[in-house]
């Protein structure tokens, strides 16, 4: 049987509930699932503040604030009775290899998606995207990135383990397009004259409504797979205190789940919510927010392909 569970050191990191209270899976060979969730307890590559290891399990515990709603406002049709949703638990490593985490990601990851699941990824730093989106190229060739965050993450000058190099490394390895890929609720300085992605700054985000909003999405990815990256820091530190690299200026909670709800009919085959760090954390906002999104994102999938 092949689990996710083989390292011994799995106890440091592990959760201590499932995502909205779903079943549990541990043989990741044999998933009866739509959509799988896998906790990424890593954050050695984190240029800020640490602690982003603990957030698959504080988006956990805050996502069982969400699981009593059978139909979740504003959607219209109750989300499990049309998905099915496991959780296969937190991905672990030996402590401190870096190296052995991102291979072995790719790996546990192209397990799942080589059975037809999709893969709804809780971070970790936001480094972890970038295994993911490896073992989802194999499985879906070239996609589209739709990406929020404070930050471009297409810096060059950092090391092979760096949350802000993911997606200067993804175009050049072949993983996205960046003709067809979007970052939304930038705020932090990047070089535009080389920069291949489409940008909606936050400065224009606030401006623009949620629909324009995610007219320019829809009309950038077209019909190509895409793969939707949340970082928590897209959102302004006064309702997501608790990330590495907070950035004054984003988007207030309700704009980005209007944005996430505009998306209806995206052709979404991969999702990850990252950089909660619940020791910066107050009252539980910021894995609210951030399990909040997640659960959107499992509606958001449903309805193009179940509903």
């Amino acid at each position: 049987m092949s689990t996710l569970f083989d390292h011994p050191d799995h106890s440091l990191y592990s959760n201590g509930m499932t995502f909205l209270r779903c079943p549990m899976v541990q043989n990741i060979t044999a998933i009866d699932a739509d959509v799988v969730v896998l906790g990424l307890p890593f954050d050695m590559a984190t240029s800020g503040r640490p602690g982003a290891r603990l957030g698959p399990d504080a988006i956990r515990r805050a996502s069982v604030h969400l699981a009593w709603e059978g139909t979740k406002y504003p959607w219209t049709f109750p989300l499990f009775e049309h998905l099915k949703v496991t959780d296969a638990g937190d991905f672990t490593y030996p402590v401190g290899d870096a190296e052995y985490f991102t291979a072995q990601l790719e790996q546990a990851a192209s397990k799942i998606l080589s059975q037809g699941k999709t893969l709804l990824g809780l971070g970790g730093d936001h480094f972890v995207t970038l295994p993911l989106l490896r073992a989802h190229e194999k499985q879906h060739g070239k996609m589209a990135l739709v990406h929020f965050d404070a930050h471009t993450d297409t810096y060059s000058n950092g090391s092979r383990y760096d949350h802000g190099t993911m997606f200067y490394h993804a175009p050049m390895e072949g993983l996205i397009d960046l003709e067809h890929s979007i970052q939304i609720g930038i705020r932090t300085d990047f070089d535009q004259s080389k920069h291949g992605f489409a940008v909606i700054d936050a400065m224009q985000a606030n401006d623009l409504s949620a629909n324009d909003i995610a007219a320019q999405i829809i009309a950038r990815v077209g019909d190509l797979p895409v793969y939707l990256t949340f970082d928590i820091d897209c959102l302004d530190p006064a309702f997501a205190p608790g990330t590495g690299t907070p950035v004054c200026g984003g988007l207030t909670s309700d704009k980005v789940l209007k944005i996430l709800r505009a998306l209806k009919g995206i052709n979404m085959v991969g999702m990850d919510v990252v950089e909660v760090s619940p020791a910066y954390d107050q009252s539980e906002v910021t894995a609210i927010a951030a399990a909040t999104i997640a659960h959107e994102l499992l509606h958001l999938w449903a309805y193009k392909n179940k509903y």
